[in-house]
């Protein structure tokens, strides 16, 4: 089993040229080159340009690099998902996303200009319809032709819009995301849970992050390096996490548990499924240490 992490996904802003280079040097497992929220209108064909040559040049490493255009209905919209397009990036995260014709709009874009294949689609899950329409937008990822394989939580948007409290425990919060980690779940998706605003307070950051682990979130949206760290740390496996998983993997390798679906392993009773988390426990682990050793 190989997976590729996302504990930390940092928004950088595209109309600044510096953000970008130094996205470079950020241990985090993916950069969000941003053309949409952060860049004012006047700036947006420029940031167009400058993040797609950013991309066309390189230097970002092993780190997943994703390009987030403008909305479609947007002025800017299709001329962004286009200009990705031809700069390859490992993924293009759509705006706005509605209902599913949102995510096979932008993949028959992508099929018209022949993107390579390695250019996957992410989908924001930040307005209401989204989160209604949860189920039906994962189950693009059921078709290659949509090129869908991660939500990202707009938990920002979705408070605007749904004019709730923005609240320390995420009460309003948590059936969006428990909807949406679901759906994605139920076609083989990460989700990324969404960004914290107060980059000052880690305490508060990192009980987030911890929040979200435990709801199984694959990561979060991240909008300040300083972030990047914790939530790395957080999101990925500990050493006993990792030493229990290596035991049970273990134990179902003996030959005399291989037709077995329950065995017992430290005096707890263990099942296959407890295997296939196991074995993505120790994937996800062999990742990151390669991850680590490359930074």
């Amino acid at each position: 089993m190989q997976v590729r992490p996302r504990r930390s996904v940092l928004y950088m802003p595209g109309a600044n040229e510096r953000a970008l280079e130094k996205a470079k040097s950020l241990p985090a497992d993916s950069v969000i080159l941003d053309l949409e929220d952060s860049v004012a209108p006047d700036a947006k064909v420029d940031a167009r340009g400058k993040v797609c040559k950013a991309v066309k040049d390189g230097g970002y490493g092993r780190r997943e690099v994703v390009i987030r255009p403008n909305a479609l209905e947007t002025a800017w919209g299709t001329g962004d998902i286009l200009a990705a397009a031809e700069a390859a990036p490992d993924a293009i995260l759509i705006a706005k996303v509605a209902h599913p014709g949102d995510i096979i709009s932008a993949a028959k874009i992508l099929k018209s200009v022949n993107a390579p294949e390695k250019t996957k689609l992410w989908a924001m899950m930040e307005t209401p319809q989204s989160i209604l329409h949860a189920g039906a937008i994962a189950a693009c990822g059921a078709d290659p032709e949509n090129r869908l394989t991660c939500l990202v939580m707009g938990t920002n948007d979705l408070l605007k819009e749904s004019r709730a409290r923005a609240v320390k425990d995420r009460f309003a919060v948590v059936p969006w995301l428990a909807m949406t980690i679901l759906a994605a779940r139920s076609y083989g998706l990460d989700v990324i849970d969404g960004v914290y605003n107060d980059f000052k307070d880690e305490a508060g950051f990192r009980a987030e992050c911890e929040h979200g682990r435990t709801l199984g979130m694959d990561g979060k949206t991240l909008i300040h390096p300083s972030q990047v760290a914790p939530c790395n740390e957080i999101f990925s496996p500990t050493d006993e996490e990792v030493v229990w998983s290596r035991k049970i993997i273990s134990a179902f390798d003996r030959p005399e548990n291989a037709m077995k679906g329950v065995i017992t392993v430290d005096g707890r009773m263990v099942e296959r499924l407890h295997l296939v988390m196991a074995k993505r426990t120790v994937s996800i682990a062999n990742a990151v240490t390669e991850i680590e050793e490359w930074f």
